[in-house]
């Protein structure tokens, strides 16, 4: 065991862990953020997706002493308050999931590609979501609600003066 420092959803959190142990391990029964799913453990699937630095990265296949310091978000982070955030707002405006076991994976990756790129094409949006399986095929949903969490954004940054 090893005493371990954590960024996650911008707190500091403390836990005593093998430096070996997965993050999904450490942010589901250390920290109580299930938002991140346990889906294939493989790093195949993208249910347990989480941004590191900014990036989607599968915290199944991700070891905890690994990303020590590194700010990390969960689903649990993403909205403010009671002010979900576009890219959530976009998944409930579009029906984009079904049996939701996908949704905080797909909803991670999706914010990554849109930190990214923020107006991607749709081919840019498949390519970039590949790695995330949606057992339900709510793909065309899924593309769809990510149009609209990218137009949404882009209106509140012109709606702001921020610049993209």
């Amino acid at each position: 065991m090893a005493t371990i420092h954590l960024a996650v959803n911008g707190r500091p959190y403390t836990v005593d862990a093998d430096p070996q142990t997965s993050l999904l391990t450490v942010l589901r029964e250390h920290l109580d953020l299930t938002g991140s799913k346990y889906g294939c453990g493989e790093g195949q699937c993208g249910a347990c997706t989480v941004l590191i630095d900014g990036r989607a990265q599968r915290s199944c296949i991700t070891k905890v002493g690994a990303v020590a310091q590194r700010p990390i978000t969960t689903i649990e982070g993403l909205g403010s308050g009671d002010q979900l955030h576009p890219v959530q707002e976009a998944f409930l405006e579009e029906g984009a999931m079904q049996c939701a076991y996908c949704t905080s994976g797909m909803i991670m990756s999706a914010v990554a590609l849109l930190n990214r790129n923020h107006q991607p094409k749709e081919s840019e949006i498949v390519e970039f979501m590949d790695g995330n399986i949606c057992r339900c095929g709510t793909y065309p949903r899924i593309v769809s609600a990510i149009q609209r969490a990218a137009r949404a954004m882009a209106k509140a940054g012109a709606a702001t003066g921020a610049g993209r």
